[in-house]
């Protein structure tokens, strides 16, 4: 799939293995998502979702550390975390949330088999071994909305690969190379001195 793909992102990408601040980056990370994403969702069921939302990219996040720490490359492994998240949108039939049409569903699926095997992930259980411990909050499924064919932030033509957009707006296929000196403080909800503090408190 196409994401993009920027030195916030590579901030984050070494936020999220420091002591203190990374904790504090997992959150924001989670609460980004949540907004992004809850401000897709018909606003008539937007309230209702959050909650599932919260815990869903709670545990997407932690899939996305250990994506890195297996290997991955940045963009491949936040690929698979948006993947898994149109996964869960579209078992509940949130079309107008997904990024990719229904269509290309099972092709996302086959060329991260490898890792979603690994971790016992699957279009309908798409958190796998990275599920919060008490399970994903409930939230009413829409199935008539994949029925009505209607996806206004879905992509399609990018299921054999990932592609990168850079901020001038130019398309690459495969992620681009991580920047020698990364300053962490770039990432969302970064604070290294504030964190630091805390640690010492």
């Amino acid at each position: 799939m196409k994401l993009r793909q920027n030195v916030r992102h590579f901030a984050a990408r070494k936020a999220l293995e420091l002591p203190v601040v990374g904790d504090t980056v997992h959150d924001k990370l989670v609460d980004l998502h949540v907004r992004i994403f809850a401000g897709w969702a018909d606003e008539t069921h937007r309230e209702e979702r959050e909650p599932h939302l919260e815990a869903f990219f709670d545990g997407a996040i932690d899939m996305y550390l250990a994506a890195l720490q297996e290997g991955y490359d940045e963009a491949t492994a936040r690929e698979m975390t948006h993947i898994v998240g149109t996964f869960d949108f579209y078992d509940h039939g949130w079309a107008e949330m997904m990024e990719f049409p229904p269509e290309e569903v099972q092709a996302h699926y086959e060329r991260h088999r490898e890792f979603f095997e690994r971790h016992d992930i699957s279009v309908v259980d798409p958190l796998g071994e990275f599920e919060p411990a008490g399970g994903l909050p409930d939230a009413p499924a829409t199935p008539e909305r994949l029925e009505e064919g209607e996806f206004p932030h879905a992509t399609g033509g990018f299921a054999d690969d990932v592609y990168v957009e850079d901020e001038a707006g130019d398309v690459q296929q495969g992620g681009r190379e991580e920047p020698e000196d990364v300053d962490v403080s770039r990432a969302v909800g970064a604070d290294v001195e504030q964190s630091n503090a805390k640690e010492n408190e």
